[in-house]
């Protein structure tokens, strides 16, 4: 049997194919799985020492969330202008600098959603574009503040916790400058 897929739901930003797929070790294996265009995740450090989180309502889980700003890839343009639009779209700033830092799968179980991760510094403030029926509000939190929202679980986004986890490792090895 050659791999298959079948699409069971095509939406604007991603869409659910079964997929079947003869495989050495288990045989035939079906699974449904979402196809997504990838998305960025930005953590912009409005100083050496604060960085802007936003508080954004989210309807799948009813409740407001502590997030890095972030949004899904258009098919058309590159991750870094994903990165410098979604930026701008939340919290209203634009990055002088958006350096890639790493990338991860968000939830490889059910998803193909690859997430690149990016640091924004040198911000210059401006007002944002948030998409109609966005309920968001910026924070500019110390940095110790948001690592200490981490561990409390107060920050409960995934993409979040790992954004800021591998930027406090990071800080800890080669501070900012201005530390």
């Amino acid at each position: 049997m050659t791999d298959a897929a079948e699409i069971l739901l095509e939406c604007d930003r991603f869409r659910v194919e079964r997929v079947q797929r003869e495989t050495s070790r288990l045989g035939r294996v079906i699974r449904d799985v979402i196809r997504h265009p990838g998305s960025v995740a930005v953590v912009p450090m409005v100083d050496a020492d604060h960085v802007c989180l936003i508080r954004n309502f989210r309807l799948s889980v009813d409740r407001a969330l502590w997030e890095v700003p972030a949004g899904t890839r258009d098919r058309e343009e590159s991750i870094t202008a994903t990165a410098h639009r979604e930026l701008q779209e939340e919290t209203g700033y634009t990055a002088r600098e958006m350096e890639p830092i790493h990338q991860f799968f968000a939830a490889p179980g059910i998803l193909d959603e690859e997430m690149y991760l990016f640091l924004a510094t040198e911000l210059v403030p401006g007002s944002p574009h948030r998409e109609p029926g966005e309920e968001i509000e910026n924070a500019v939190l110390k940095w110790d503040k948001a690592i200490q929202m981490v561990h409390s679980g107060e920050i409960c986004d995934a993409k979040t916790l790992v954004a800021l986890l591998i930027m406090d490792a990071r800080r800890r090895q080669t501070p900012l400058s201005g530390d």
